[in-house]
């Protein structure tokens, strides 16, 4: 009878304990279906985000549309939709086990990814002319931490004898979840900057600094975010702001999501 009651208690707990992971596991999973970006002028626009499974299929929105193919889990191929014009943009991502290695936005610009053993990527971006050769526009390496894009440098190539030219952004973070980071395959699209990390960014610094003849100019704007969260801390509103640091307020733009 003893034997009976421990293992009736035990099954009770395995039960209970299956269930609340399985609902934790289900709450705690959402994918974004809307965003609305409402503009300190009062002028909004929305996207709408549709999927197959947890992979995405396209945005759209009122002025483009952008749909994606997948290749064995990963995006292989963006295709954007200028709705005004009616232009299509084309890019191409390739990978080196799981890893993206090249994008190519066709006849507009090249990337090319090198993954280094400290964990940082570097890159190459080049410029497609008319009869596709390739110009060397800049440079640069990303730095990631805790699945977080945290910094990305740049050097650019394509400057004026004499001239050097460095452009910097570094982002900082909160604990909470990035809308897009269930996507699956989108975390590896490097060419999206921190929209590929795990959480949201809360501040984020530019600088910009030009070298000429012994003389620097530089300049440094500033990005915060403030967020609200639902009770599964996903984002469901953000206010962004941009400060330039000589100049003051230079900008507003609420977005909400919906899942």
């Amino acid at each position: 009878m003893k034997n009976k009651i421990v293992l009736l208690l035990f099954l009770s707990f395995f039960v209970l304990t299956l269930t609340s992971c399985t609902n934790d596991s289900h709450e705690s999973f959402k994918l974004l279906i809307k965003v609305v970006e409402t503009s300190d002028k009062g002028t909004s626009k929305t996207f709408l985000y549709a999927y197959n499974g947890s992979q995405i299929v396209s945005i759209d929105g009122s002025q483009n549309r952008t749909d994606f193919i997948y290749t064995d889990g990963l995006i292989s191929k963006m295709v954007t939709l200028n709705k005004t014009n009616q232009f299509i943009e084309t890019t191409e991502y390739s990978y080196l086990k799981g890893k993206l290695m090249r994008v190519v936005s066709l006849g507009n610009y090249k990337i090319n990814y090198i993954h280094n053993s400290d964990k940082t990527v570097s890159y190459e971006k080049f410029t497609l002319g008319s009869g596709n050769e390739e110009i060397k526009e800049y440079h640069g390496i990303l730095y990631f931490d805790n699945e977080n894009l945290i910094k990305e440098e740049r050097t650019y190539d394509n400057t004026p004898v004499g001239v050097d030219s460095k452009y910097s952004i570094s982002f900082d973070y909160d604990a909470k979840k990035n809308p897009l980071f269930n996507v699956l395959g989108f975390k590896e699209l490097l060419n999206q900057n921190d929209k590929i990390s795990i959480n949201n960014t809360v501040i984020s610094t530019v600088i910009t600094s030009v070298s000429k003849d012994d003389q620097i100019t530089s300049s440094a704007n500033f990005y915060t975010n403030s967020f609200e969260y639902d009770l599964d801390n996903y984002p469901i509103e953000r206010v962004s702001e941009n400060t330039v640091a000589t100049i003051g307020n230079g900008g507003y733009l609420k977005t909400e999501y919906f899942y």
